[in-house]
């Protein structure tokens, strides 16, 4: 998938790799006039004035060449890594919104802004940096080889010690044991970003519930164990990168040409002149190879970024129909749904529901008996492993995607504002509706007043101006849902944030709802705003136990009475 963003690339890749090419080798030609100049000085002969002002103009020339094509390599290598990362965005955008809803409400916001953001981030140097530093690491050296046999191939070969002992010690730096590592150290990035994004999102209800040594001792874990595997990375490649280091830098590598060379003088074998050369041009044949050196880690980086980024471009989109089916009305059945998030553990058993137009069901249960997954299958945010979810007598598997959010909208606990307008959130599924519309949804939401107070009413920016509360965030989504006006709305723990201007709001959809022909499947926080539903459902470790009207099932005092009884007791608890 990668590999297929960047082939439309290649042509600009080329170019860089050439530009680069013919600037390694312009800038040889200043050193290569430092030799000559040498030369003709130490020379016993007479300087010849017009061959010095040539080779003294063709080093010039040189390096304005060399400074030309670099500088425009390096430019169309930052522009295409520019337009590279904005294809890796725009196509990991797109991905984002074809997969399953489920698949992304169950991975963590600190891993999915990595991928999207340091992952793509990540793969900067491999696009503007490595091709020139690659080009540099291979062209240069090799034209100084050539140029070095041709002066005397036995020191030629002493020079290239030193570049032969640091390459020797690159494949230490890959071995199992530094990958892993390697991963152990991506890893623990990942879970300390995490743990920083939770830790943050969550503060306030940390604090006002007192359990903040127990979140900073979860978030001081997770930095520990960054800790221990960055000092156990560290240790494993400190003194490999040291002995690189060391064996490239321009002191050893003089120290080796000028052993090697006086041994040569001395023996009769080169001549003095002829040792300048070597002295000029070992230096270029070893900084190449060092700055390689110094951006291993980054290629490596990048590697790894693009295999994170694979993956989620791997991951199988909600699968749409071929022809798509239209639903006759909006009648809602499921039958026989299983559904598990991993094989072997089935969240649902076995569930037989049917909503009619026009009435609410509200399911309940204890945590964990299955409700928000059970609800979650009706905008599609999973498929059933077996059975079927059908509106309208479709199957929602045949359904395009497009037509089901226009029949099902939702609210859930988890409210996402985005940083728009007030005006443009609540309008968020209907853009084209006018400001009449808008406010009517949000004076049935009951949260108008409040957006008249704010900086600038409708017009307010939420995250820049002004930011709302739990409960006020609820409202606008209550009001988002209100003015989508689908026929099928579903409210999973609507009343989570359960001021009393949110429960009334809630109170207000449902009743709504129930004048028009809507079908509302509900999960209630407070039992109170489900009183008036037309089926209570009650949910046991995946499976319906109960099924009835409220009333009817308080007479019957089963499970759904001893969920009404316990919440009143705890409810009065509280009042007093």
């Amino acid at each position: 998938m990668t590999g297929a963003l960047l082939r439309p690339f290649r042509a600009g890749f080329a170019t860089v790799v050439g530009l680069q090419v013919i600037g390694a080798l312009a800038g040889l030609a200043p050193l290569l006039a430092v030799v000559e100049l040498g030369r003709v000085l130490l020379s016993p002969d007479p300087i010849d004035r017009g061959h010095v002002w040539a080779v003294v103009l063709a080093g010039v020339a040189g390096l304005f060449v060399r400074l030309l094509f670099t500088a425009a390599s390096s430019g169309l290598g930052h522009v295409l890594d520019g337009r590279v990362q904005l294809t890796l965005r725009r196509e990991l955008a797109a991905q984002l919104g074809r997969v399953p809803i489920g698949w992304l409400s169950r991975r963590r916001t600190g891993e999915l802004a990595k991928v999207v953001g340091e992952d793509v981030s990540a793969v900067h140097p491999v696009i503007a940096h490595t091709p020139g530093e690659l080009v540099s690491a291979f062209v240069v050296p090799l034209a100084s080889l050539v140029y070095l046999l041709t002066v005397d191939w036995r020191l030629t070969l002493i020079t290239l010690a030193p570049v032969v002992l640091a390459v020797a010690l690159v494949p230490l730096m890959m071995t199992p044991t530094r990958q892993r590592e390697q991963q152990e150290f991506d890893a623990a990035m990942g879970r300390i970003a995490s743990s920083a994004v939770e830790f943050v999102q969550g503060i306030s209800v940390v604090k006002a519930f007192g359990g903040a040594d127990r979140t900073h001792r979860r978030f001081r874990a997770a930095a520990d164990d960054f800790v221990d595997v960055f000092t156990r990375w560290v240790r494993g490649v400190s003194a490999i990168a040291a002995g690189m280091q060391l064996a490239l830098s321009p002191p050893f590598v003089l120290l080796v040409v000028l052993i090697g060379g006086a041994v040569r003088i001395t023996t009769g074998g080169l001549a003095p002149a002829d040792l300048l050369p070597f002295l000029l041009l070992g230096l270029g044949l070893t900084a190449p190879v060092a700055a390689l050196g110094h951006g291993f880690d980054d290629v490596q980086a990048a590697r790894r970024a693009i295999g994170r980024i694979r993956d989620v471009l791997a991951v199988p989109p909600l699968p749409e129909p071929a022809r798509p089916a239209e639903p006759r009305g909006h009648r809602v059945e499921l039958r026989g749904v299983h559904f598990g998030y991993e094989p072997g553990h089935e969240v649902l058993r076995g569930v037989d529901l049917v909503l009619e137009p026009g009435t609410t069901t509200a399911i309940v249960g204890p945590s964990g008996s299955g409700k928000s997954t059970l609800v979650q299958l009706l905008p599609r945010f999973f498929d059933p492993t077996s059975g079927s979810v059908a509106l309208g007598g479709v199957d929602l598997r045949e359904l395009g995607s497009r037509e089901l959010h226009r029949r099902v909208s939702f609210v859930f606990q988890d409210v996402r504002l985005l940083r728009a307008s007030v005006a443009d959130n609540i309008a968020l599924a209907v853009p084209r509706a006018d400001r009449d519309d808008v406010v009517r949804a949000a004076r049935l939401a009951n949260i108008h007043d409040r957006i008249l107070e704010l900086p600038r009413g409708y017009d307010t920016v939420l995250g820049d101006d002004a930011g709302l509360s739990g409960g006020e965030a609820q409202r606008i989504s209550i009001a988002r849902a209100l003015l989508a006006a689908t026929p099928v709305l579903v409210l999973d723990e609507a009343t989570a944030f359960a001021d009393p201007h949110t429960e009334q709001a809630v109170r207000r959809a449902l009743a709504t709802s129930a004048r028009s022909d809507r079908t509302v499947l509900v999960i209630a926080h407070r039992l109170e705003t489900i009183v008036d539903a037309d089926l209570v459902a009650v949910l046991e470790n995946g499976v319906i136990v109960e099924r009835g009207r409220p009333a009817e099932l308080l007479a019957e005092d089963g499970k759904f009475a001893a969920f009404w009884h316990t919440h009143r007791s705890a409810t009065e608890g509280d009042l007093r």
